[in-house]
């Protein structure tokens, strides 16, 4: 496994937790962040369209000389695209940038089957169309989602100013027995201090959307 591994990622223009946890799950790493314009507004299918394209132009300008793996680190826009649209925007960015490149929508899916999970609680700060999308994005997986709710942020602000506490009391309300492991998805979401915290309190996994973006840069970097 590479010591230190050097990635180029894709987040969200608002997003200030991705270049602060990531490097704390790949220690040693290095990232070049690459910012995706967008508005206050929380992404829907009206602008994705634009946003996705936006997000393979800024591609281009990744030193791919310099880096190692490129890393597309919007959930919601993963969910939105769904998985088909999510695996087509990965080769598409494999296309412009010459290097292999992890999704974080497909990150999720792929930490929860390789871990064996059938059965998963979820929590998000998503609406109900994105949360809706984030559903059929797991079962078409062959995942379950026994346990779900939501922080419902309306805009990026309120979303920026969600808090680990907070995330931590959603997941403690939804877990529940029939579910195997705990995903909370986003990448806004400040999840670092608490996953290991609800881990032992649960006794099962809890995973985040940084975290199972970082296990799958792992498993790419050469």
């Amino acid at each position: 496994m590479p010591t230190s591994i050097r990635t180029g990622v894709l987040i969200p223009e608002n997003n200030t937790r991705v270049a602060e946890e990531l490097p704390l799950w790949l220690p040693g790493s290095r990232l070049e962040v690459v910012k995706i314009p967008r508005g206050k507004g929380l992404l829907d299918a009206a602008a994705l369209p634009a946003y996705r394209e936006n997000a393979l132009v800024l591609a281009r300008q990744l030193d791919a000389g310099d880096i190692d793996v490129v890393a597309y680190a919007c959930t919601a826009a993963g969910f939105l695209l769904g998985p088909v649209g999510d695996q087509e925007l990965a080769r598409q960015l494999r296309e412009n940038t010459g290097k292999p490149v992890a999704t974080i929508a497909s990150a999720m899916t792929s930490v929860l089957a390789r871990d064996g999970i059938r059965k998963v609680a979820v929590v998000t700060p998503y609406s109900d169309a994105v949360n809706a999308q984030l559903k059929g994005f797991i079962a078409h997986a062959g995942i379950e989602i026994a346990g779900f709710d939501s922080l419902y942020a309306r805009n990026v602000d309120e979303l920026g100013r969600i808090s680990a506490h907070a995330v931590a009391h959603i997941a403690r309300q939804t877990m529940n027995d029939a579910c195997e492991a705990m995903f909370i998805a986003c990448a806004q979401l400040p999840t670092f201090d608490v996953l290991r915290q609800l881990e032992t309190e649960f006794g099962r996994p809890v995973y985040s959307s940084i975290q199972a973006l970082a296990t799958q840069i792992r498993a790419l970097a050469p």
